[in-house]
């Protein structure tokens, strides 16, 4: 670790997120279902990404787009609350915030999203904060790629000027819900780190014609279009792979499962953390990123149980 601390700007969606836990799985014909709990919390993979960052003390700030509505004042105030400079989140008259139903089980969950704001999102609004910008360059961190096709059209652009300005880029696209997995293989010269689980890594490798052999192999594929590819891997932990070849891995926390949501997300802020710490091994950042995910799930929601650096350093420890 070094004393200076690099910023970390993410760009994405910003939403709630309303977490049903218990009896989830829908029995229509008018069945009432009674569920075991149900909060209303903050969702977005960015800005659970830009929550996790910030409480490790990392100068966070967001990019996104929420509604002039009670949910986007909800969202604002959420990441207000976790330090998360959101002077640079867009609230937008035409469009309600963006809204998620998360129906909770231990080891799964389902989702359905109303996107409201998010894709309203473009390329323009990130590449007029990075020239503007007045402090060091830091990490350049982009989520929900396929929930957002305006600026994921302009991310092979906004990542180059990154770069060129200085930036570490990286990007975790999260599932596509058309299954279609397109764009991505334009971006990916221009990126340092991508933050797939093990099944967007395999949907990612087939869509760059990637196929055959394991995930390993799959990821090295990947790792040679440019970024390191750092798998998040449930309950084990987490393992990546760069241009090199070779595989470090990291083990995950034994913990009392409450909430998966948002768990790869927090995985996330650890390894971003960790490069903005200034920490140059990979095993090491890979246990940052493995510990940050594991004890995000023993509270519900994404943010209620993300670590500090104090919590990272004592998990480690013990």
């Amino acid at each position: 670790m070094t004393d200076t601390v690099r910023p970390i700007l993410v760009v994405g969606d910003a939403n709630v997120d309303l977490v049903l836990g218990g009896d989830v799985v829908p029995r229509f014909g008018q069945a009432e279902q009674l569920l075991d709990r149900a909060d209303l919390v903050l969702g977005g993979s960015a800005s659970i990404v830009a929550c996790g960052t910030a409480h490790l003390g990392a100068p966070t700030s967001l990019i996104a787009r929420v509604g002039r509505d009670a949910f986007g004042e909800v969202t604002l105030d959420a990441l207000r609350s976790r330090s998360v400079d959101v002077a640079d989140v867009i609230v937008d008259d035409a469009a309600a915030t963006g809204l998620s139903v998360i129906l909770s089980a231990p080891e799964d969950r389902a989702i359905l999203t109303s996107l409201g704001a998010i894709p309203a999102l473009v390329g323009a609004d990130v590449l007029e904060r990075l020239e503007a910008w007045d402090g060091p360059p830091g990490v350049l961190h982009a989520a929900s790629y396929f929930l957002q096709p305006a600026l994921a059209a302009d991310l092979p652009d906004v990542f180059a000027r990154g770069h060129s300005l200085g930036w570490t880029t990286s990007l975790d696209t999260n599932w596509d819900p058309a299954e279609r997995w397109r764009g991505v293989a334009d971006v990916l010269p221009h990126l340092d780190v991508l933050l797939p689980n093990g099944s967007e890594l395999r949907a990612l490798a087939a869509a760059i014609g990637a196929v055959g052999g394991g995930d390993e192999d799959l990821a090295r594929a990947v790792a040679r279009r440019g970024p390191r590819v750092v798998v998040k891997d449930g309950a084990r932990g987490g393992w990546s792979i760069g241009d090199g070849g070779g595989v470090v891995r990291a083990p995950g926390l034994t913990v009392d499962v409450v909430d998966t949501t948002g768990a790869g997300d927090s995985f996330d802020a650890g390894y971003l953390a960790a490069i903005a710490h200034g920490v140059d091994d990979e095993a090491r950042r890979l246990r940052w990123a493995a510990t940050c995910g594991s004890l995000s799930t023993t509270r519900a929601g994404g943010t209620a149980a993300q670590a500090s650096l104090a919590d990272l350093t004592a998990a480690i420890a013990s």
